[in-house]
């Protein structure tokens, strides 16, 4: 899952064929305007505005330090790598620091951390995205670093190969030395299909991360590097007017270029493989179901704040129904739920859990498919929608406090083609989903759904459950 998202941002600080369409691939396009929801406060009040060259920028002023956060995202991430390619845009982020014209390879997080600063960079399926915190007056000095690269990367050929091998040791430091990483890169490709760009890991498979070469790097830059395919978002110390001047003197001089129409392929008819069974050397065994499910730019778009909130509703810790019929029954060690709604094309509807020692596994995933059953054939109740419609916003309102939550929660949604309400009002949304809506939105994507698969990763020498 990626972390960028607003429910991942906002999880954080809160501590079926009814719904598949056509399976024909086809551009996205733009999702319907939402439904009217009650008035509210924006929750940033951020200003956005768009430079002759097509770069959307949005503006967020905080006052609580003297220090400023720059973001640029990229629409395009893991899920718009190049067919038999998978990594290729995680490893052009790191490229993305050996240089451009105006600043030696290297020389970007120099310049930063002389002055205090840190940056970083990250890599989803649906953005990839560039960041740094500095005190408020080197912002100048950051937004030039920054349009230098998006207008030129200079990828240099002679540095490929050695960061090839860094990208790979990466992979075997977080993936393959890591049997829970192993289990959900499997798992994933058992619903979804190796080559789907759900089901490819966003580092990429070995074998086609060593086929990335510079050529592969430079065509996607020129493709998806475009700034009308960008979203600059800055939060901080900062007015406004400042911010614009700076922006315009820097970014703007990017020149603007074509971009590339944004396209995913089609769903599967039906999941690749419907049940996953891995033996890994671990100690806790763990169950996953996941289904495909709508999200807020895919399919029946009216299911995805319903299915955030029911999410909450079935795995948000205490009080929640799969910890009261799991973890509280003496079952469970833990259980969690998790929906992103807003994601660029089909998402997933997952629940994870883990049975304590000694329990057998069959048992514990019927007990977990009989909750599933009853809340199919009884639905959800206003009492318990509510507690969750709350504790959600509640979350919403604690994001306000950190530096990095607006940024994130404004690019990722302007990236995939949201808009920027969509964000500002979020919590109004999600306190106008009813218990009618969250019980409608379970039904379509919990009952009969073709793409829906099970895993069990189990301790070595463990019986498979039936």
């Amino acid at each position: 899952m990626p972390d960028l998202t607003r429910r991942a941002t906002l999880a954080v600080a809160a501590l079926a064929p009814a719904v598949l369409p056509s399976l024909a691939a086809a551009q996205l396009v733009p999702p319907p305007v939402p439904p009217p929801v009650p008035p509210a406060r924006p929750l940033f009040g951020a200003g956005l505005w768009t430079l002759p060259n097509g770069l959307r920028i949005a503006h967020v002023e905080q006052r609580r330090a003297p220090v400023v956060a720059q973001y640029l995202f990229v629409g395009a991430g893991a899920g718009d790598d190049p067919q038999g390619l998978s990594g290729t845009a995680h490893f052009l982020e790191h490229m993305m620091f050996k240089g451009s014209p105006h600043v030696p390879s290297g020389e970007y997080s120099l310049r930063i951390a002389r002055q205090g600063g840190n940056d970083n960079a990250f890599t989803s399926r649906d953005v990839t995205a560039y960041y740094a915190q500095v005190e408020a007056s080197r912002l100048p000095m950051v937004a030039m670093l920054e349009s230098d690269r998006q207008a030129v990367a200079l990828i240099p050929a002679d540095e490929v190969a050695a960061e090839q091998l860094v990208i790979i040791e990466e992979r075997r430091q977080r993936t393959d030395v890591s049997p829970r990483a192993r289990f959900q890169e499997a798992f994933n490709a058992a619903m979804w299909g190796r080559q789907h760009w759900q089901g490819r890991p966003v580092i990429g498979w070995p074998d086609e991360m060593r086929a990335i070469d510079r050529q592969a790097l430079l065509d996607f830059h020129a493709t998806h590097y475009a700034p009308s395919n960008c979203v600059l978002v800055v939060a901080g110390a900062v007015t406004e007017a400042d911010f614009r001047r700076i922006a315009v003197e820097n970014f703007g001089a990017v020149p603007a270029r074509p971009a590339t129409p944004r396209l995913r392929a089609a769903p599967p008819a039906a999941a690749a493989s419907a049940r996953l069974i891995q033996h890994e050397r671990v100690e806790e065994a763990i169950f996953a179901m996941s289904w495909a499910a709508p999200s807020l730019t895919w399919g029946e778009t009216r299911h995805a704040y319903p299915l955030e909130v029911l999410a909450h509703l079935l795995g948000s810790g205490p009080g929640s129904r799969l910890h009261k019929a799991l973890v509280q029954e003496g079952l469970s060690a833990w259980v969690g739920a998790s929906s992103d709604a807003d994601t660029f094309g089909i998402s997933d509807f997952s629940i994870q859990t883990a049975p304590r020692r000694g329990i057998p596994p069959e048992r514990v995933e019927s007990a977990l498919r009989a909750e599933i059953a009853r809340l199919l054939d009884r639905g959800v109740t206003e009492a318990e929608t509510t507690r969750s419609t709350r504790q959600l916003t509640a979350g919403a309102l604690l994001a306000l406090d950190g530096l990095g939550a607006a940024p994130r929660m404004i690019g990722q949604a302007l990236s995939i083609g949201l808009s920027l309400d969509s964000v500002e009002y979020w919590p109004a949304h999600i306190g106008a989903v009813t218990a009618a809506q969250v019980t409608a939105a379970a039904r379509a994507v919990l009952g009969p759904n073709p793409i829906h698969t099970t895993g069990w990763l189990l301790p070595e020498g463990t019986e498979v459950p039936a």
